[in-house]
Parts: structure tokens; C-alpha cells; sequence
């Protein structure tokens, strides 16, 4: 084994092993540095894979510097494992009542499929793969030391251009006694190898609505706590929805209250709370944390290098994703609201148009489309009721239900709905907000058709193979054109065929 288990990249198996073989070689030598590179990224997650092998590909003299694990959050304790774990609880859900036939998920294997998949991934994000592809890969933290340099391993590295992808962290709250009896985030709950008897989630937003019911899906008991209620920044009536699946699913949800302070006796985690101006105390075996993520960008030496920051909110950016120094860029969850992997891509493609070749491309330009995974899934991508309302613009509504989708009634995955917002009196699309079994794939014809500037009325037009559960897309296309037909034009019609009939 190397000693990059002081990584805590739990348990010391040979999956884990293999993961740290991809992403951080225990016998790493960083290279020496080649004269002056076209672009050093700081922070091999996302962003900076991407930004990395999009310049080496372009035939530029680039360096990746990661003093941890190469894929950053998403391949290690974010996206990659998460949606393992939750494939396995979904499955888990619809065994649940075979239970009696000795067909309960153990824990233990579904963990260690999660640990075999993440290493099976690791090697799309390796040091050894990017230095094929003409990266020069350091390992170690990075520092600047001036305006156009960093230093990294005791070598200083001279760019023309950098780009900082350091992403961000998981918050640790201020809750008296959280650090003393422990506590999990999304960085450390995929390293356990028992189940939870029960476990308490602090937090209603994505990350802890979706382990909530994953771990509810493999059989602990859960309770979720949120001082308001959960996924705050989605459509109302998705939020509605998901409660009644959390109800439907067994989990406890305590909304609209406040965590006075944790004790842990006997091995057991006692979370005290004010609701409805009582006191409550809720005991559980593991608890969970997941109030938000604050910026990697504490100790990079940003004030020598010129660029401005804030601590809690991030790298300061323009639309550009250009800092306060014209010659360092920044991308990914280090300095933007979006903290998804495909909107630190996204970003990344914009950072090498603009700094290697004066590109004007701008970060707002972006239709971002998100999903939440729990079951059903959630996702949205445009503006929401209210924004529209806040801007000043009219708007009209459209929502089909999947209770009425013959696929979703079919598979038994008839929950939720479609609901699309266009400009009043147009077939402009404005935002949509999908909850569905598959709202993840749904919502990209969606995404394609904004990016098009396609409305409503040509996806009302496009053949959907039947039965799909993307067909209720059509079937909202189909509810806009039904507006078309005016109660005049319906009389014009009306007669025509009447005289046809002569």
C-alpha cells in the first residue's frame, strides 16, 4: 500500500488501492517544468481536467497541478459514487418486498460495487492518462509567487495563462458539539462499510435529500432536518411531490427547525432541536451534514498573484470567467453559483476560448439545466415562475401530468410531471421543470430545443417513438397548440368542413 491512505480514501482495499494507483501514484515524480506553458489549472477536477486536455489537444504547453485526487469531487465523493450508491437503492426499494425471500441488499457489497466502479472510472481521470495526452502533471499544492508564476513541490511554473479549479468543500456548521461526536459529509460517507441503524441527515438540500433516501432504499431508518424545507431553490410543486414520496418511503422529515447542539453517549448521536417552540431530541447511530460548500481558495497566495476573492462566496469573476489579474481565469465550484460537473465543463470550454485565442464568450450565455436524483428525479433548467414574475416578463404555463403517460403508468413510475414556461402569447420557452423517473434524460430535449431557439410548436412537430416517457413533452407542445386554435379560427374551420360536406 502507498501512503496516500493519509487521504482517508477508506477502506484500505484493493478498489481504493486502485482508484489511488489512477489518481494519486503513491510514486508520483513531478516533471520538470518546460519553459513557460501556455496554461497552468490548478486543481485537476472538472474544470480542470477539461481545461487541460482541451489545450493539450489544441497543440498547447500545458500543466495540471492536484495536491489531492485527480476527479476532484465528482469522480471521488461526488457524482460518480453518489449515483452508485443510489442505482443500488433504487433496486434495493423495489426489493423490499421480496425481503422475505432473502433478497435484502447486503451493505457491505453495494458499498463495495460503489468502490469498483469509482476505480473502474479513475482511469478516464489519471495522472498516467493526461501525461499521454501531452499534460505535465504535478502533484503537490500549489502557490503563486507573482502575477504569471506558481510554485508547486519546491519548482516555480511560468504561464502565460492560468486558471484556478480548485472547486470546494464540504460546510462544517457551527453546531455545539458537532465536532466532538462526529459527524459524515458527502467527502467521507461512501468510506463506511455498515449500515446505519439510523441515520439523521442535517440539511434538506440535493445532496441530502438524495443520500437520505438512498440509505432509506438500503434499509436505515433516516430523518432529515432542515431549519426551512427542503430543496428550497426548486419549483414548489416539486418539492410538494418529493415530500409525499418521502413520506410514501418511511423517512422523517422535520422541517421549519433549528439544531441547538449535539451530544453523543454510548455511541449514540443525540441531536437536539427547536420545533414548533419545543424541544426535541432526535438520537441516531451516523449523522450526515450537507448545509452547502464554501471555495478551495484559502492558501493559493491569490493576493500575490492579484487576484481578488472572498472566502465564503469565491474566486471573483467576470462574465468571462476572468479574475481581477487579466492573465488567471477561474472555473468550476471555486468561484461559481452552478456547482455541477457539466457546468464546470461548460466553464472550462469557455476558460480556453477566452485566454488562449481572445475569446468573448460569456458564462450567462449558458442554458444550465440541473437535476436532483432523487426517486423521482427532479429537473429544471431556465427561469422559474417567480423569476419571470421578478423581470417583469408575462408568461404562460403548461403542465402535463406522467399519471397520464401510458410508459411511466406501465413501469409503474407514473409520479410527477412536466410543467414548461414560455413568454405570454408565445411559444418562446422560458423554463421547464421536470419531475419523472428519468427527469435527468428528459429534461436534455428540453435543454437542446432552448440552445436551438426551437418553441414549443416544433417539439409539437418532432415524432416521439411511442410509448416513451419523453412523449409527455410532446404532449405539453400538444397543450400549446391547442391555444392556437382561437375560438374564431375554430368557426372559420367549422365551416370550411361544413362546406365540404356539400
Amino acid at each position: 500500500m502507498t501512503d496516500s491512505w493519509k487521504f482517508d480514501v477508506l477502506p484500505a482495499d484493493e478498489h481504493n488501492q486502485r482508484l489511488l494507483d489512477n489518481v494519486h501514484p503513491g510514486e508520483w515524480k513531478n516533471p520538470k517544468p518546460d519553459g513557460t506553458y501556455n496554461l497552468v489549472a490548478i486543481g485537476a477536477g472538472t474544470a480542470g481536467l477539461i481545461s487541460a486536455i482541451g489545450t493539450a489537444g489544441l497543440g498547447g504547453k500545458v500543466a495540471l497541478i492536484e495536491r489531492h485526487l485527480m476527479g476532484g469531487d465528482c469522480l471521488n465523493v461526488g457524482c460518480v459514487p453518489s449515483k452508485a450508491l443510489i442505482s443500488s437503492a433504487h433496486l434495493a426499494s423495489k426489493m423490499r418486498n421480496a425481503a422475505n425471500f432473502g433478497l435484502t441488499p447486503v451493505f457491505p457489497k453495494v458499498m463495495e460495487r460503489l468502490r469498483r466502479i469509482r476505480a473502474d472510472i479513475s482511469a478516464n481521470d489519471s495522472a498516467r492518462r493526461y501525461t499521454e495526452k501531452g499534460v505535465d502533471v504535478f502533484m503537490g499544492e500549489a502557490k503563486f509567487t507573482g502575477r504569471n508564476t506558481v510554485e508547486v513541490g519546491g519548482q516555480e511554473i511560468k504561464f502565460k495563462k492560468a486558471v484556478i479549479t480548485t472547486g470546494a468543500r464540504a460546510v462544517h456548521p457551527d453546531i455545539p458539539g458537532l465536532e466532538a461526536a462526529g459527524f459524515h459529509t458527502n467527502e467521507s460517507i461512501f468510506s463506511l462499510t455498515e449500515r446505519p441503524k439510523h441515520l439523521i441527515v442535517i440539511g434538506g438540500g440535493p445532496i441530502g435529500c438524495e443520500l437520505a433516501q438512498a440509505f432509506r432504499g438500503l434499509g436505515s431508518r433516516v430523518t432529515i432536518i432542515d431549519h426551512g424545507r427542503f430543496l428550497p431553490r426548486e419549483d414548489p410543486d416539486a418539492a410538494a411531490l418529493l415530500a409525499k414520496a418521502f413520506e410514501r418511503d418511511g423517512i422523517e422529515v422535520l422541517l421549519d427547525s433549528s439544531v441547538e447542539c449535539i451530544l453523543s453517549e454510548d455511541g449514540k448521536k443525540r441531536v437536539r432541536i427547536t420545533r414548533n417552540a419545543r424541544e426535541e431530541t432526535i438520537e441516531g447511530d451516523e449523522l450526515l451534514v450537507g448545509t452547502g460548500r464554501v471555495p478551495n481558495i484559502g492558501n493559493l497566495g491569490l493576493k500575490t498573484a492579484g487576484v481578488e476573492a472572498d472566502l465564503r462566496k469565491g474566486i471573483t469573476v467576470d462574465d468571462h470567467l476572468r479574475t481581477s489579474n487579466p492573465n488567471i481565469f477561474a472555473a468550476g465550484d471555486c468561484c461559481m453559483m452552478y456547482k455541477f460537473t457539466h457546468a464546470a465543463d461548460a466553464a472550462a470550454q469557455i476558460v480556453i476560448q477566452n485566454a488562449l485565442f481572445g475569446g468573448k464568450k460569456k458564462l450567462s450565455a449558458l442554458n444550465m439545466p440541473w437535476c436532483t436524483y432523487t426517486s423521482p428525479e427532479i429537473a429544471h433548467i431556465g427561469m422559474y415562475e417567480h423569476q419571470a414574475k421578478e423581470r417583469g416578463l408575462a408568461t404562460d404555463t403548461y403542465k402535463f401530468e406522467m399519471a397520464e403517460n401510458d410508459r411511466a403508468i406501465a413501469e409503474g413510475e407514473d409520479e410527477g410531471f412536466v410543467k414548461v414556461i414560455v413568454k405570454k402569447g408565445t411559444d418562446q420557452i422560458l423554463g421547464a421543470t421536470i419531475v419523472a423517473a428519468h427527469a435527468g434524460e428528459m429534461i436534455n430535449e428540453i435543454s437542446v430545443a432552448m440552445a436551438a431557439k426551437m418553441g414549443l410548436g416544433k417539439i409539437g412537430g418532432v415524432i416521439h417513438p411511442y410509448p416513451t416517457q419523453s412523449e409527455a413533452i410532446k404532449r405539453i407542445a400538444g397543450l400549446y397548440n391547442q391555444t392556437r386554435l382561437t375560438p374564431t379560427l375554430a368557426k372559420l374551420m367549422k365551416k370550411w368542413l361544413a362546406w365540404q360536406r356539400h
